[in-house]
């Protein structure tokens, strides 16, 4: 099946004429219509259009998993509203009862480093996030932590800005998955992927400008530390 056949079974899921869905993303109808004819073979809107029908981004940007994912996974957009609220908090914001708080990781310039950084997690930022959600996924939620994603290289799925949520328990390696990881104190979301002997694969949704990298077994071992697997994202429409 092809992006174009995806985008217009997701309509159809979602009982939306173009003019509909369209107007539910921020793009006109001759848009819509010039995807579902394959005339448009690429959009930005990946995302939105994923929110506004309720359909798995990654099925519709990829033609990978469910259409439907399970529950617990994010969509993006208003549908997701399951997910809980995301609000702007600080110490003094009492918690709800099924609420905890996650850390984010963020890159640390180290003190006369020579511009070295590290990756740690921030005592400052924080995001409130529902403990059923971490339940659904079985996640233990001391090993939960926040990623702000940064560039264009993982659209049209997490556009810049996006929020990731990563299981630090899992570090593991599953060809194909997203994780967040530290390449000589960068901090990275991608898909990664093993090579034979010990080696990795790291790929971009955005393949066009962002292709392929691949490292050896002694380099990945030596510049590539993984934080954990992605299990949860959400993006600003």
């Amino acid at each position: 099946m092809e992006l174009k056949d995806r985008i217009k079974a997701a309509r159809k899921h979602a009982h939306l004429s173009q003019v509909q869905l369209a107007q539910a993303v921020g793009m006109t109808q001759t848009s819509i219509s010039d995807l579902e004819r394959g005339k448009s073979r690429a959009t930005s809107f990946v995302a939105q259009i994923a929110g506004a029908c309720g359909v798995n981004p990654l099925w519709l940007a990829e033609g990978r998993g469910e259409m439907l994912a399970e529950r617990g996974q994010a969509n993006a957009g208003p549908n997701a509203s399951w997910l809980g609220a995301v609000e702007s908090w600080d110490d003094e914001t009492p918690l709800d009862a099924d609420e905890i708080e996650l850390p984010f990781y963020k890159e640390i310039e180290l003190s006369g480093g020579k511009g070295s950084t590290v990756i740690l997690q921030t005592g400052g930022r924080k995001l409130r996030f529902g403990k059923y959600t971490l339940r659904k996924k079985n996640i233990d939620p001391a090993s939960a932590a926040c990623v702000t994603v940064s560039g264009n290289s993982m659209e049209p799925v997490l556009p810049d800005g996006s929020t990731v949520g990563v299981d630090t328990s899992a570090r593991t390696i599953k060809d194909g998955d997203m994780y967040a990881f530290d390449h000589d104190g960068q901090l990275r979301v991608k898909l990664l992927y093993r090579l034979p002997g010990g080696g990795l694969r790291i790929r971009s949704f955005n393949s066009d400008e962002h292709p392929d990298e691949r490292y050896e077994p002694q380099e990945a071992a030596e510049h590539i530390n993984v934080i954990g697997r992605v299990f949860w994202y959400s993006v600003l429409v």
